[in-house]
């Protein structure tokens, strides 16, 4: 059975598609895997092996070794719902219930089956097969086949389940729960016996993880023991535009005209450079709709959401997007479906079991040429190597899948540079990410977006109160500057140590898998066809450093690369420094600051190639059909460009020293306020603001 992840659920070719659920289900695996054959290769899945399993009347349940991994598009159990759930009296075109079984199944894509009302068991599925016929027993936990042969047994995760699969959903049971704990209050009645109540934890008296006080301080408590369920308020939500459609239909569901999260962003990244009409319609349409309620829109071509809505957040709070990778360096995230982020924007709130957490501890020294993509995947090779991590999908291990991955050992990176590693705990699993960092980077971090905030508003950007309002909360912190700390008695579910003068060499996430991490050794000399610089998981300086590479070979390089920056601020700084005149003459092809290769809904490499790539995934087909995609920095996809192949460790390090030389002026980030342009049109968003204030 494998691994199903949420491209398999969703194809990115087929955003387009996601608010019409009906057709866009009809692209569910799509692509020709083992056991799964569709019905149209590539544009229609197996429809015709559903219905014929339907026949008989039994309802189908969905099943993997590892199910939901990737991004949290809510489509994706869209998807599932529609083949194998009920329909939703008096709703058209969307399905809830529905069972999901998986040995593993990713944090965000099981809070959104629930969510929908659907129940997602964590079981063995060794035994099961297509087309067995199964009870499945949530009260006994069990799993029997025809002949009454228990096949598998579980532990529902929490029995509040139950409740949820009755109410249609997790939001439309606290919804119900809430009215009727209101409604009893009124009457002067006790509390109603009717609901299933989670089940705190035992309090072991040990401190607080960071994670688990940031979190508390989102409750009004000191900290959060795993297993407890809570209420976090959301300080900032995030929404992009291949899920927006979806959580502005979802908004409608809750009547919501106004926002009760702090901070709404809009952005519109994964559709500008190469939109349809529709996402045309949606990038008229949509910013209105979100701004009217008090949220921030970005533009078309602005870049990534991360990039932007990272120099938007405050210390130490708590938020959620409808994207896998809204993992904040600042404070903590938990990513959700397009269903949870509109309820948290809506309502303020969002549900929470607080997950364990991982403690990754990093020591000794970062040694010539490793870089902090390096660091980044030395994450799971730690515990690949530690056998807490396996690349096998049977049976699945993922010590990081669904807790929170807190790092420490780090303290002086700039919240750019953190955002790398807190980026990365999407391809863990992980249900969250901190990252332990010091006052002074913090302080720098804000006292920059301070000034690109009120730039903004003097460029019309909207809501401009929303947009001073969080300037003012920087100032606010920025005046008694602090931070959480985790408590030195804290207990975590296993604490991975890894030490950095012990990686002497580049690790690289090899084909198609981003678990399936190797050193540079290990797999050098591999012809390389293409190379994307780009995503979220890139900034300002990666772009530099390419350039110094691309500018000591000279000339035309083999290999065809892509650039594309994160925002457009990265571009124009590089277009002025003449980084851009650089990848001309090596013959690059520069792409508009968006997510560009990343998602695959837009420009894709060609099928059958061999990729090096800095961005997120590398998931079979995402980059391009049948591609084999290896994830490594910034400065060995150059090198890779370069030499049309997977250079040596000795190749490479010769290279890195050009860059090492020069290191302090090649990673320089965006201190907007160091520079005079924005400091003076922020000046006058300020007094904009001030306008706004007077005249409300």
């Amino acid at each position: 059975m494998g691994e199903t992840n949420t491209d398999d659920l969703s194809p990115a070719q087929d955003a387009w598609s996601r608010p019409d659920i009906p057709l866009h289900a009809l692209a569910m695996l799509k692509n020709e895997r083992e056991g799964i054959t569709p019905d149209e290769a590539g544009k229609i899945g197996p429809i015709s092996t559903i219905n014929q399993l339907e026949e008989d009347g039994i309802p189908l349940a969905y099943v993997g070794d590892v199910v939901g991994t990737g991004s949290s598009r809510k489509s994706a159990t869209n998807s599932v719902l529609w083949h194998m759930g009920d329909d939703i009296p008096y709703v058209p075109n969307k399905r809830q219930g529905g069972v999901v079984l998986g040995g593993k199944i990713a944090p965000i894509f099981f809070n959104t089956v629930e969510d929908s009302g659907a129940l997602p068991i964590e079981c063995p599925v060794d035994d099961l097969n297509t087309g067995d016929v199964i009870t499945i027993k949530p009260y006994e936990g069990k799993i029997v086949n025809q002949a009454g042969e228990v096949v598998s047994e579980f532990e529902l995760k929490t029995e509040v389940l139950l409740d949820e699969v009755q109410a249609g959903g997790r939001i439309p049971l606290i919804i119900g729960r809430s009215l009727t704990e209101n409604a009893r209050q009124a009457l002067d009645l006790g509390p109603s016996e009717v609901f299933r109540r989670p089940v705190d934890p035992h309090d072991s008296g040990k401190g607080f993880t960071l994670a688990q006080k940031m979190v508390g301080h989102a409750c009004g408590v000191d900290g959060i023991r795993p297993g407890t369920y809570c209420e976090p308020r959301m300080s900032t939500v995030g929404s992009q535009d291949t899920t927006g459609p979806m959580t502005r239909d979802e908004l409608k569901e809750l009547a919501c005209l106004g926002f009760s999260a702090d901070f709404v962003l809009q952005t519109f990244c994964h559709t500008a450079a190469y939109p349809k009409p529709v996402d045309i319609d949606t990038q008229h349409s949509l910013p209105d709709f979100m701004t009217t309620r008090g949220g921030v829109s970005l533009r078309p071509g602005d870049g990534i959401i991360h990039s932007w809505m990272n120099r938007m957040l405050l210390p130490d709070q708590v938020g959620t997007g409808g994207d896998s990778h809204t993992r904040f360096p600042l404070g903590i995230s938990f990513p959700a479906g397009s269903g949870l982020v509109a309820f948290g924007a809506a309502l303020g709130v969002i549900p929470l079991d607080m997950p364990e957490s991982v403690l990754v501890r990093f020591t000794g020294e970062m040694q010539p040429g490793i870089t902090l993509r390096d660091l980044v995947n030395a994450i799971p090779y730690a515990a690949l190597q530690r056998g807490l991590l396996t690349v096998e999908k049977k049976g699945k291990k993922n010590v990081y899948n669904g807790r929170i991955l807190e790092i420490e050992g780090l303290p002086n990176l700039t919240v750019e540079q953190a955002f790398e590693l807190s980026d990365a705990s999407a391809e863990r699993s992980a249900g969250g990410c901190t990252i332990a960092l010091s006052e002074e980077s913090v302080a720098e971090y804000l006292r920059s977006n301070i000034v690109m905030l009120r730039w903004m508003i003097d460029n019309g950007y909207e809501d401009a109160r929303t947009l001073e309002r969080r300037a003012r909360a920087m100032e606010a912190w920025l005046e008694n500057p602090s931070l959480l700390r985790a408590d030195a008695d804290a207990e975590y579910a296993e604490v991975i140590e890894i030490n950095m003068s012990e990686i002497t060499e580049p690790l690289l996430a090899c084909p198609n898998d981003p678990d399936d991490v190797k050193p540079l050794s290990e797999v050098a000399g591999r012809k390389i066809d293409e190379v994307f610089i780009g995503s979220c998981m890139t900034n300002i300086g990666h772009f530099r450093a390419a350039a110094q590479l691309l500018d000591a070979a000279g000339g035309v390089i083999p290999t065809r690369l892509w650039i594309a920056p994160p925002t457009k601020m990265d571009e124009h700084q590089l277009m002025e420094e003449g980084v851009y005149n650089i990848y001309a003459a090596s013959g690059a092809r520069t792409e508009m600051p968006g997510c560009s290769l990343c998602m695959g809904n837009q420009a894709r490499i060609a099928p059958g190639s061999t990729a090096v790539s800095t961005s997120t995934r590398n998931f079979p087909n995402r980059l391009g059909q049948g591609a084999d995609v290896f994830l490594a920095s910034a400065e060995l996809a150059a090198v890779a460009s370069v030499m049309g192949k997977l250079p040596t460790v000795a190749e490479y390090m010769d290279y890195a020293k050009r860059i090492d030389s020069m290191s302090a002026d090649i990673y320089r980030y965006l201190n907007f306020d160091q520079m005079a342009d924005f400091v003076e049109s922020a000046e006058r968003g300020k007094q904009v603001a001030v306008q706004f204030q007077e005249a409300s």
